[in-house]
């Protein structure tokens, strides 16, 4: 069996990353037509979304303690189970945004701008981060260490960054909810 080179799999992380990016935007952009109705569950996924933001949050923080202490086994369980609720979190968020349009920040002067400047560059570094992680992930699981070190030093805190602004962006965008 062929084992796939770093290169294809680069080639593979950036594809999907793109094709998630797209995914999103077409979703806020309204271009796919949802059902009119749908389980009342989904709007209680903005919530989730932010309780699964924060548990990576602590996550990440807890596996690069883990690291640090050379404790490879936990360092890895902390970050298989950031990655799981990472994926569950994506999946979740593509299919809320799919039934529920996108929520217009409602406030006013300075923290107007400090909204859309932390939604701006999460955006922006979610994007970003997701290939990211998925190298790192794809060198540590093919034990090219050396590969993992240099590129998780920025995926890392781009990762935190993402989760804990994600956080953030939900505590500030809750209350204009219309539902």
């Amino acid at each position: 069996m062929n084992k796939i080179s770093d290169k294809t799999f680069f080639r593979i992380a950036l594809v999907l990353s793109i094709v998630v990016f797209v995914l999103v935007v077409l979703l806020n952009k309204r271009v796919l037509n949802p059902p009119t109705e749908f389980p009342d569950f989904i709007y209680r996924l903005p919530l989730l979304h932010a309780i699964i933001n924060g548990t990576c949050a602590v996550l990440l923080v807890l596996s690069l303690r883990a690291i640090k202490a050379k404790n490879i086994a936990r360092h890895k369980a902390l970050n298989i189970t950031t990655f799981g609720l990472s994926a569950l979190f994506l999946i979740s968020y593509v299919v809320y945004h799919f039934f529920v349009p996108e929520t217009t920040f409602g406030g006013e002067g300075i923290i107007r701008y400090v909204y859309y400047i932390i939604l701006t560059t999460h955006i922006i570094l979610a994007a970003v981060v997701l290939p990211l992680i998925l190298l790192s992930f794809w060198y540590a699981l093919n034990q090219k260490i050396d590969k993992h070190r240099k590129i998780v030093r920025f995926t890392f805190p781009i990762w935190l960054y993402v989760a804990v602004t994600g956080v953030i962006v939900y505590l500030m965008i809750s209350p204009y909810y219309s539902f």
